[in-house]
């Protein structure tokens, strides 16, 4: 009886038939909104779990080459390839608070800085590191030891206790110090001395027992240098004490580690056969003689270059300790450094 509906009522059954089908298409378009919205979610979560694996990634690589830097810089500045088969230099520095030891530690370390395969071993006349000192060991990128041991009683304060605790350090820690090198090369290098880079790799490196080489201004001369023919060293040019075995200045000869690795010899508190002068009585004790030194730096007859100098230097005058009117009275003031570091 339904089948005819009155036109009246007709209209407003298709408007409610209208209105149902969209509210159908509503709901079926914020589903599909909802579910379209839901995957984009789902998308960026994945991405930013990528993203955040990405920069943690990073980060662990970013940080290990910093410290893989920083551990290169300090303790090992030889590449890892093939560096064991180049013998490591090992440069033994004493030194002592003074006025002028920063200013020269600096000019070393610059020089020192250009030689590869180094190791610098610094022993400070203290019972206690200086903060400052540390500081520039660390900024010089070498890799270095730094000892601090007091001159004991009996020893003359010239650095010779200071040589012989590093040449103990260097038995008792051998490896250490070495780093991965098959051989090595020991020399003392006094922290004012003056040092051309060519010394170390053109000289140092290649000593095989023990090398020999002239030196500039000290002893008095000019120059000190092995008396050398066809090759052999048969005597020294030196003013002071010619007859010493080994006339030589501690610049003057480096020695194998295999050589000092195979002794026990030190510097002792005196050296008579060397009328004070330590260095033949090292050389000497360590079983060397004449005929083990390789001399250098004697290819040309003529214009032989000298790659190490026996500076000094001078001991500055600061007024500022001097009392006003009386230039013999001491100032017990500290002395004005105006904020910056300075050892007096």
């Amino acid at each position: 009886m339904f089948d005819t509906l009155p036109g009246s009522i007709t209209p407003r059954m298709n408007g409610a038939k209208l209105e149902v089908e969209g509210w159908k298409r509503g709901v079926t378009e914020k589903n599909n909104s909802s579910f379209y919205v839901f995957g984009d979610m789902r998308k960026h979560q994945r991405n930013l779990r990528k993203n955040r694996l990405f920069i943690v990634v990073s980060l662990v690589v970013i940080l290990f080459v910093l410290y893989k830097f920083n551990y290169v810089s300090i303790s090992n500045i030889s590449p890892p390839f093939s560096s064991n088969k180049v013998p490591l230099i090992i440069v033994i520095t004493p030194t002592y608070k003074r006025p002028t030891r920063l200013a020269d530690l600096t000019r070393m370390s610059n020089t020192l800085s250009h030689v590869p395969h180094l190791h610098w071993i610094v022993v400070e006349d203290s019972h206690n590191k200086v903060k400052h000192v540390e500081k520039l060991l660390q900024r010089s990128t070498l890799p270095y030891t730094y000892i601090a041991v007091r001159t004991i009683p009996g020893y003359p304060k010239r650095g010779w206790y200071q040589r012989t605790m590093a040449l103990t350090h260097i038995r008792e820690h051998t490896s250490e110090v070495l780093n991965g090198h098959e051989n090595g090369v020991v020399y003392f290098g006094d922290d004012d001395n003056s040092y051309d880079v060519r010394l170390f790799t053109n000289y140092i490196r290649n000593v095989k027992k023990v090398g020999l080489w002239a030196v500039g201004m000290v002893g008095g001369t000019a120059v000190e240098s092995p008396d050398v023919v066809n090759g052999s060293v048969v005597g020294f040019k030196v003013k002071w004490n010619p007859n010493r075995k080994f006339a030589v200045d501690m610049a003057g000869f480096a020695i194998n580690l295999s050589v000092v690795l195979g002794s026990s010899a030190v510097f002792g508190t005196s050296c008579a056969r060397g009328a004070g002068a330590p260095e033949t009585c090292l050389l000497e004790d360590m079983g060397l003689t004449r005929g083990d030194i390789e001399p250098f730096g004697y290819d040309k007859k003529e214009e032989r270059e000298i790659l190490v100098w026996h500076t000094k230097t001078v001991k500055p005058t600061l007024g500022d300790n001097k009392s006003k009117g009386n230039s013999t009275a001491k100032n017990n003031a500290p002395l004005e450094t105006n904020g910056f570091i300075f050892e007096a």
